[in-house]
């Protein structure tokens, strides 16, 4: 067994002091790199030792310069690295360099990185394996007429997918045959600007499924777990917003199926440290292979509060070699657990980026609430990293109760200086099919105009609900007889009515 006494966080924000909170209850020192857009990041207040880099506008960024985070993890003597997620998280390439100079990769191997990370080499393993999953191409497809011919094959609606994608770009849905060469060629050229890959496959797409996803543990011995599921229905763009776990869409005997199958899919590239195997689940509990996350999940939160189980302590133990000390029957799931990811996005723009200062943020530090964050008062969310604030986690003892702490919880949250993504999900908790559980990844395109107002409006929502909140916290007599929750769906009229009650 490699013991680790130093690492390098090769990654910044909320994750970077997620991965430096767990390495310091272990006893271990944390590397961390200050870059020239961030020079305050609050990040870097978790370092043990912060690494100074200059960049040049004109240069690769740190976080994607292998070379560059190969030679600072030497010079500041780690013995190992954690990439988070995002940036070198799922590169193979990375991981590869880390093991020839002898510095330890917090993740799989390199070549269970690139198995699952090419989407048309994952399909045939899964294939090999009579896993579940949608028709599709047996490989990546070189152009618009080959595309033709799978789409007549497997029939209408189609998706085009980038080979080495993921996180919703180089993606198209194709609908009719005429529209085949416009999304072929704007599918294929995201996926180059984005993964430097133009390679895309085609599959049938399911309308409106349900995105579900199982965690995987494994370790460098040939055990292998899964910690239950997370169900991740609630996207913009094909990108996650809210997740939540277990899912209110599987019942023991589905769980137990999917689990195995996704236990499988990590078996068959001898996978170790922490995973995620993603499927889509149809209208008739049939599911679907979609990939393998070969890296910590986002949204990993919300597994560790059902489980108890730290997942970055898990991925730490087993890269130092380590045997899983769980055992498949040893994993309990206790409780719901919601997870909103709280961005800097114009909702009202379609969710588009708002970067800005935040002048002033707040969250509530109640039992059964977690807040992940990388930002504080002060902070800038710049352009040229992803838009996250926080991540806020609420706790029940079964769905609903974790609806309603959800509820109370979103709004004693406040963040001044940028738009957010809070309006949404005030509303999300208060939308009766959120609330049934019988939404799909279509939510938003078929749901959202019915319960958010616009325009006007959206100064009279943040109005009504700190009224709520002054009335539920600070009004002496409790008998008041003003109802907030009576209707499914927020309305204008409905808040003009109730804000009148005053």
């Amino acid at each position: 067994m490699k013991k680790i006494k130093r690492i390098l966080i090769a990654n910044r924000g909320e994750i970077a002091i997620r991965i430096m909170r767990t390495a310091k209850t272990m006893g271990i020192k944390c590397v961390a790199v200050r870059t020239a857009v961030e020079p305050n990041a609050m990040y870097l207040s978790m370092a043990d030792i912060i690494h100074d880099e200059d960049e040049d506008a004109s240069e690769i960024p740190v976080f994607l310069d292998v070379e560059k985070l190969i030679s600072i993890a030497l010079e500041t003597k780690c013995d190992a690295v954690h990439p988070g997620y995002g940036f070198l998280a799922e590169n193979a390439y990375f991981a590869d360099r880390c093991q020839v100079n002898g510095i330890i990769f917090i993740g799989p191997s390199h070549d269970a990185i690139y198995k699952m990370g090419n989407k048309t080499v994952a399909r045939q393993i899964a294939l090999r394996h009579k896993v579940p999953m949608a028709m599709g191409s047996p490989g990546s497809i070189a152009d618009e007429e080959e595309a033709l011919v799978h789409a007549t094959r497997i029939g209408y609606p189609v998706i085009i997918k980038a080979a080495s994608g993921g996180g919703g770009r180089g993606m198209r849905i194709v609908r009719h045959a005429s529209e085949m060469e416009k999304m072929f060629t704007l599918a294929s050229r995201e996926a180059e600007k984005a993964f430097n890959d133009p390679s895309v496959f085609i599959e049938k797409y399911i309308e409106n499924p349900k995105h579900i996803e199982f965690q995987i543990l494994g370790d460098q011995h040939g055990n292998i777990i899964h910690l239950g599921e997370r169900e991740c229905s609630i996207q913009r763009k094909h990108q996650k917003l809210l997740e939540e776990a277990p899912s209110p869409a599987l019942d023991t005997e589905l769980r137990q199926k999917m689990g195995e199958t996704a236990v499988e899919i990590a078996r068959a590239v001898s996978y170790y440290s922490a995973g995620t195997v993603e499927f889509l689940l149809d209208s008739d509990k049939n599911f679907y292979f979609m990939e393998m996350n070969t890296r910590i999940q986002v949204e990993h939160p919300v597994t560790e509060m059902i489980t108890g189980i730290d997942l970055i302590e898990q991925q730490i133990l087993i890269a130092m070699g380590e045997k899983l000390k769980i055992r498949q029957e040893d994993v309990r799931l206790s409780g719901w657990a919601i997870e909103c990811r709280i961005n800097a996005e114009d909702v009202q723009a379609g969710f588009a980026p708002s970067p800005g200062r935040i002048e002033k943020i707040s969250f509530p530090d109640e039992p059964g609430i977690r807040v992940d964050t990388g930002v504080r008062a002060g902070s800038s969310i710049v352009a040229s990293y992803d838009s996250m604030i926080a991540k806020l986690i609420v706790t029940g003892k079964d769905r609903h109760e974790a609806i309603v702490n959800t509820k109370k919880a979103l709004d004693k949250v406040w963040i001044k200086g940028t738009k957010t993504t809070l309006p949404f999900f005030r509303m999300l908790m208060r939308n009766h099919l959120f609330q049934e559980g019988t939404f799909t990844t279509a939510f938003i395109e078929k749901n959202l105009e019915k319960y958010y107002s616009h325009g006007e409006y959206e100064e009279m929502i943040a109005a009504w609900l700190a009224t709520k909140l002054f009335v539920e916290e600070n009004l002496e007599d409790k008998k008041t007889n003003i109802s907030f929750d009576q209707g499914k769906e927020i309305t204008p009229w409905l808040l003009r009515k109730r804000l009148t009650q005053f």
